[in-house]
């Protein structure tokens, strides 16, 4: 099957602008301040405002009355600036996804994380015909806005890279969303007083990922995408991690597809057994050897017939988040995941011990099979850990709340596949959690 590019898109950007959704608030309550010059202070953005990739779409804003920002900022007056980039009166972008959100300012214009991701495809998900796949999870209010920009640019970045996108979308289905509670676990609600229902995690999308008509699918966020200048090791570390994959599912099919018409001889079989043990790091089951051949090659079909996934790992400096652990399950046995923080009873001194100490972190950078060794796709939600759910802290309107989420995507959603961890550069992690984050040296 083709190669795809299947990026989750379907958060709203409204967790980008918390501390100023917070420092809205504080103006309106009398108690705002701007003490605090950290980099991820609303002091520093308000400092840096002419750095910024949707700097010159504020100019013209009616909320500012054609006074500059950077004047506003000086007057100690940044009430409006804030409105005029949050507010639907101005960009909007409180309200927007991160897709549709500029980025990255070049000389010719300022490009959408949308776009950048269209820039990659384009580069690593293009078949010989020159077909580029890319297909983008969205929340259903987004839709049209996202297929408005997308007929806006497609053809540009169709014309610039020789190419010929074909774009899907698919919305995270409405029957999966759970029921947010605030911080004393009470249902929480809007400001016109109805409950909030919210999407329950990106591993809501796992329907989403089989639905897609690919054999080879890289995923990767939305926000972590940068400027051309600093692409190149991204496209390299993409065709490696796709030829890892690429080389275990040959390996795999090859055997399954002999080992079914009877044609596997020992040899091959002790050569999967071994792949099994030290690359594949399948744990065995108990009494392995001791079993009879046509019961070993029985176990061997079972534990080799699912989906496969490399999952590009950076070196741990420090970033919040999971990264890959060995888990011991229920039946005792190991076996390779990525975890997240929110999985962990970090309140256990062994378990905070073991996961402070993570040598890697995990950018969400996989290439993923999802068809057997006859072509036909797997059911994925046959190889889901449920009881991996979890519940995080969000935000909506700059409150916080709690929120109950499935499986994630790359977490228990993918725990029985076939995971292979390779380390790729920290270059090729850049997220934009927060809108500070596009002042960093590397969206510049």
């Amino acid at each position: 099957g083709p190669v795809m590019k299947f990026v989750p898109a379907s958060g709203a950007a409204s967790r980008m602008f918390k501390h100023l959704f917070e420092f809205r608030e504080d103006i309106r309550k009398g108690t705002a301040s701007l003490a605090d010059h950290s980099f991820n202070s609303v002091w520093y953005f308000l400092q840096h405002l002419e750095e910024l990739p949707f700097y010159g779409d504020l100019l013209p804003v009616p909320l500012l009355k054609r006074i500059p920002p950077e004047q506003l900022v000086r007057e100690n007056r940044p009430g409006p600036v804030i409105d005029a980039i949050l507010g639907a009166g101005g960009l909007n972008y409180g309200n927007l996804p991160k897709a549709l959100l500029k980025f990255h300012r070049y000389p010719e214009g300022s490009r959408t994380a949308l776009e950048e991701h269209l820039v990659e495809a384009a580069h690593y998900a293009a078949d010989e015909r020159g077909t580029a796949r890319i297909h983008f999870t969205l929340s259903p209010e987004h839709t049209l806005k996202f297929s408005e920009k997308t007929d806006e640019v497609r053809s540009r970045y169709e014309k610039a890279f020789g190419v010929t996108f074909e774009i899907g979308y698919s919305v995270q289905k409405e029957s999966t969303d759970t029921l947010a509670v605030d911080e004393e676990n009470h249902p929480f609600r809007k400001e016109d007083g109805t409950l909030l229902f919210r999407p329950a995690g990106h591993g809501a999308l796992l329907a989403n990922l089989e639905e897609t008509d690919a054999g080879v699918i890289f995923i990767k966020n939305i926000d972590n995408i940068v400027p051309d200048r600093l692409k190149g090791p991204t496209y390299e570390n993409k065709k490696l991690i796709g030829g890892v994959l690429l080389r275990t599912r040959d390996r795999i099919h090859s055997f399954l597809r002999k080992e079914t018409a009877g044609e596997a001889a020992p040899a091959e079989m002790a050569e999967i057994v071994r792949f099994i043990s030290e690359e594949g790091m399948l744990p065995l089951p108990e009494g392995f050897d001791a079993l009879p051949e046509p019961n070993k090659r029985e176990q061997l079909r079972v534990l080799l017939n699912r989906p496969i996934r490399v999952c590009g790992m950076v070196k741990n400096e420090g970033e919040p988040g999971g990264g890959p652990f060995w888990v011991t399950g229920k039946d005792g046995r190991n076996s390779l995941q990525i975890v997240e923080s929110s999985q962990v009873n970090l309140a256990e001194e062994g378990q905070k011990n073991i996961f402070s100490r993570a040598t890697h972190f995990n950018p969400v950078d996989l290439v993923c099979s999802i068809r057997d060794f006859r072509g036909n796709k797997f059911r994925l939600s046959d190889w889901v850990d449920e009881e991996t759910g979890f519940i995080s802290g969000k935000s909506s309107g700059g409150r916080t709340l709690k929120a109950q989420e499935l499986p994630g995507l790359w977490n228990g959603a993918m725990a029985k596949w076939i995971t292979l961890f390779v380390e790729v550069p920290i270059l090729t992690f850049n997220p934009v959690k927060t809108v500070n984050d596009l002042l960093r040296k590397e969206h510049q």
